[in-house]
């Protein structure tokens, strides 16, 4: 396939996360519709939908539906460019999905997105188990584990995102569903890469469901310092503005001990993103969401 206008070979080319609705001419089919993906378009005018939806009545069966079989496939020839910037903020691709482990937010999109072109140029398929990553290789392979229930399900990674900074997957409608991410929209979730060259049976079995009432915690990391001082002064300085609760707690990370500063833990996603967007307001780096 030629490289639309706005990719190049190695490049990425992604949804944006503030897209509007675009007008698309006839060609694939999504939704029963007629259109054409018009990558030349910027991502202002590249969708027809102004918001992202779910079908509408009940969700899929699931149960007729498979999981990937990981499997060794070549890097993809877009979405693989490292390091490469979105909204000023700039990402590297790992060179494998090997020894991957983080726990975060997970959000999933459907309707707006479905068939159109991904990062790595595939069509987006909602009804497939994939997802969007900003840094594991395009395509690899991950299980993903609610940790609120202990549902987990193996996805294809083939799309850059979500570049909403709290969130660290984005899962297909139908991942979404099979973890229950689906419908409340958000979820604490572990995301671990699988070697496509090793049994799946290898891998360290998932997280169980967290007792009730007993979810991990969601922290924002608004710094990590060697100096203590540095930290407590940052951390007052969060506590000055009445947030709370404000922690410093050490941490060893390649021998080194480190003074990290924390806010929370908060209630859910939504809160999250609200008191990260009030430290960012503060003049203070964009926090990171940790989960523990």
């Amino acid at each position: 396939m030629s490289p639309p206008a706005n990719v190049a070979p190695g490049g990425w080319f992604s949804r944006s996360p503030a897209a509007a609705s675009g007008n698309n001419s006839s060609g694939s089919s999504v939704a029963g519709s007629a259109f054409s993906d018009d990558t030349s378009k910027s991502q202002s005018s590249r969708y027809r939908d102004n918001s992202d939806s779910v079908p509408q009545g009940p969700p899929p069966d699931i149960s007729n539906l498979v999981e990937p079989v990981p499997k060794v496939e070549p890097r993809a020839l877009y979405g693989n460019k490292s390091p490469y910037s979105v909204l000023g903020r700039s990402y590297n691709v790992l060179p494998s999905a090997r020894g991957y482990v983080e726990r975060g937010i997970a959000s999933f999109y459907g309707n707006k997105f479905h068939g159109y072109k991904t990062s790595s140029l595939e069509n987006y398929d909602m009804y497939g188990f994939t997802a969007a990553s900003k840094t594991l290789p395009l395509p690899s392979f991950a299980r993903v584990t609610n940790l609120a229930n202990g549902k987990s399900v193996i996805v294809r990674v083939n799309d850059r995102g979500p570049f909403h900074e709290d969130r660290v997957i984005d899962l297909s409608y139908v991942a979404a569903v099979k973890i229950g991410v689906w419908p409340k929209g958000t979820g604490l979730v572990e995301v671990r890469g699988i070697d496509a060259g090793e049994p799946v049976n290898d891998l360290p079995p998932p997280p169980p469901a967290a007792p009730p009432g007993h979810l991990p915690g969601i922290f924002l990391q608004v710094g990590a310092f060697s100096d203590v001082a540095n930290a407590e002064q940052t951390a007052q300085r969060l506590r000055t503005a009445n947030f709370a609760p404000v922690q410093v707690a050490d941490a060893e990370i390649n021998g080194q001990v480190v003074h990290r500063v924390r806010v929370g833990p908060l209630a859910d996603a939504d809160s999250a993103d609200q008191v990260s967007d009030r430290i960012v307001s503060m003049g203070l780096p964009r926090p990171r969401v940790a989960v523990d």
